[in-house]
Formats: C-alpha cells, structure tokens, sequence
C-alpha cells in the first residue's frame, strides 16, 4: 500500500511556467499522485501539449495563457482557475526568465527590469493571489517559489537574475512565519544545473559542459523530472510541518 500522505486526490494544484522544464516535471508527478494541475504558459501550443501528457493520469487539467509579469492577468488568470478546479491547494510559482549575462557596470536599468518583472513581480502577484485564496477558503494550503543556487551563490555577471532569486528566497521565508496562522506554508526550491529550453544554449555548449559536469557530483544535468517527487511532496501532507525551507536539488553540485 502506498503511503497514504502522498496521494493528492481532491488537491487542486497551480504550476505557472508548467508548460515545460522543471514546471511540467512537477505537473506530470501532481497529475500522477491524483492532483488536479492548473498549468500557466505565454504559448498556447506548449500548454496543449502539456495537456496532452498529463491527459492520461485521468486529472483535470486547465491551462490558462497568462504573463505572471502582468499584475491583472495573474488576477484573471487565478480567478479562471479556481472558477474551473473549485480551488487551490498547492501554488508553485515558478515560472521565470533568463538574465543576460554582462558586467555590472554595463548592465542597463531595461535588462534589469525584464527579468525583475517576470521573475520577481511574477512571483508575487502569483503567490499574492494564491495566499488571499487560502487565507479566505480556510484550511491551509502550500506556496512554493521557484529560486535558484544563484540565489546563495555569487553568479556573477549575471545581478539581475541572482537579485530576483534571492528575492524569492526572502519572500517565502516571510510568508511562512506571516501564513502559518493560517496552516499555510511556504519554502523555496534551488535548482542547480538543469537541462531546459531555458539552459540549452550553455549545457549544449562543449566547452561550458567540460567544465562544469565533473563538478557536479551526479555526473549529469538535472531534468524536470528530477522535481516531480519533490513538487508532491510540498503539495502533501507529508509536508505539513515543514516551511520556511530552501531545498536544494543540483546532484550535489554546491557541496563539491
């Protein structure tokens, strides 16, 4: 029999960005433990495709095309969610963009505001809406936020995205002593090296794979799916006790 903790049957779950990469990992695992997953992408194609590969778990699916850097759309979005699925239980915001990489003293105030807007005020108004959903409902509920190893390490040449990161870091952290009255919790997940549409570019690269695989102690890049146990997890019972966390998942990368 399997441990009863983990079936989310009767949990509905929010996975922004859950289209591809890391967030359809965490989707595909919600779907399977019975979860209910309300996907949000910018492309209309990708979620469908989504749908289409969590179609066969036999869990509703809903997919809403949503810009998390857009402060109404979010609103729209979490309202034609809970209007579909009944509610939220489990809100990952992890959708996210890249930072281009440059010297500080180059790095303009548009470059900063395109990552900042997706990766920071995304999360907010994302979690924002799923914690007054929460907060109002009653009953608990879990919040996660998708950061990254730059968030605790220096990734230089590269403020603008190691800024929203550690943001998130920040931000879970307050959530989980501010929510908890409310028996809702909130950590963040730091991911490490991770073959995505997002990488592709870097860990395709020869030179950039030569020096970076051998230290990583896994000896290979992380994938989405390397995040599903963990996603059902957080969206558990399980987890009902544990927040203000930042788990790592890198294969070992930071310790070495």
């Amino acid at each position: 029999m399997a441990y009863r903790p983990f079936d989310l049957a009767g949990k509905v779950a929010l996975v922004t960005g859950g289209n591809s990469g890391i967030g359809l990992g965490m989707a595909q695992a919600l779907a399977e433990a019975g979860a209910d997953v309300a996907i949000w992408g910018t492309n209309a194609a990708k979620n469908a495709e989504a749908v289409d590969a969590l179609s066969a778990t036999g869990v509703r699916v809903h997919t809403e095309i949503c810009d998390v850097g857009d402060e109404a759309a979010v609103d729209r979005a979490f309202a034609a969610t809970v209007a579909t699925l009944g509610r939220v239980d489990a809100c990952f915001a992890n959708a996210g963009t890249y930072g281009r990489k440059g010297k500080f003293v180059e790095l303009d105030s548009a470059e900063w505001h395109r990552v900042t807007r997706v990766n920071l005020d995304g999360a907010f108004y994302t979690l924002r809406a799923a914690a007054r959903h929460m907060v109002e409902r009653g009953g608990g509920g879990s919040l996660v936020g998708t950061a990254s190893l730059a968030a605790i390490e220096g990734a230089a040449r590269n403020t603008q995205y190691a800024a929203t990161k550690g943001a998130m870091v920040a931000v879970v952290r307050a959530l989980a002593v501010e929510l908890a009255r409310h028996g809702i919790r909130a950590n963040a997940v730091l991911p490490g090296w991770i073959e995505t549409s997002m990488t592709a570019r870097s860990v395709g690269d020869e030179k950039f794979a030569g020096a970076v695989l051998p230290r990583i102690p896994a000896r290979r890049w992380g994938t989405g799916a390397d995040f599903g146990g963990l996603a059902v997890y957080l969206a558990s019972d399980a987890s009902a006790y544990h927040t203000g966390d930042c788990l790592v998942v890198d294969g070992g990368y930071s310790l070495y």
